[in-house]
């Protein structure tokens, strides 16, 4: 399997690296791609450069590059996934405007139909936000806002994480055990009146 990783400039840079680690991991091979203002964020969020995530991909694109390879449709991808996504790139994404390697590789991506997975970071969101969110949804794209849960009695930050990379991975049918899967808890007994 191969995928193609965006990163975009919205707080969350540990969502992108968790997702690389794991990838990583699971011998996935990923294109990935890192927006100017996602290189500012990775540094102030993680204290790393760039070149730590790149480390994590077999391959690493620079976003000015639209004639990369994997900007053409007959490269093979399995899908491509976008975390955190700003809402600039979601504007973006949702009116088809592809004026960089990452949005043109979006655009690659939908007319392929190939899944796509958008994690976008924001809060709260206005109007203009839920319209283009839900262009990208009736574009087939799945969205993933990066929302935990609590069932899983979460311990850490890492926990947290991995809660939306577990959903993440469930898109494109990656085994994992990052997260224990929902189980009623014990048989409940319920007593008639009598």
């Amino acid at each position: 399997m191969r995928l193609v990783v965006g990163v975009t400039g919205a707080s969350g840079a540990i969502y992108a690296k968790r997702l690389l680690e794991v990838l990583k991991a699971k011998s996935v091979e990923v294109d990935l791609i890192i927006t100017l203002p996602a290189e500012y964020i990775i540094k102030n969020e993680l204290g790393l450069a760039c070149e730590d995530l790149c480390n994590l991909a077999t391959a690493c694109w620079n976003i000015s590059d639209i004639a990369a390879d994997v900007a053409s449709g007959s490269q093979l991808r399995d899908g491509m996934v976008i975390l955190p996504c700003t809402m600039d790139a979601v504007a973006k994404m949702a009116h088809g405007i592809s004026d960089n390697l990452l949005l043109r590789c979006f655009d690659v991506m939908l007319k392929e139909n190939r899944k796509i997975v958008v994690v976008p970071r924001e809060t709260p969101l206005h109007e203009t936000h839920l319209q283009n969110l839900l262009r990208l949804k009736r574009l087939g794209v799945t969205i993933i806002p990066p929302m935990t849960t609590f069932y899983h009695k979460p311990t850490s930050i890492l926990d947290l994480v991995d809660f939306i990379i577990a959903k993440i991975l469930d898109q494109f049918n990656i085994p994992h055990t990052l997260i224990e899967r929902w189980k009623k808890p014990g048989p409940e007994v319920w007593e008639k009146d009598d």
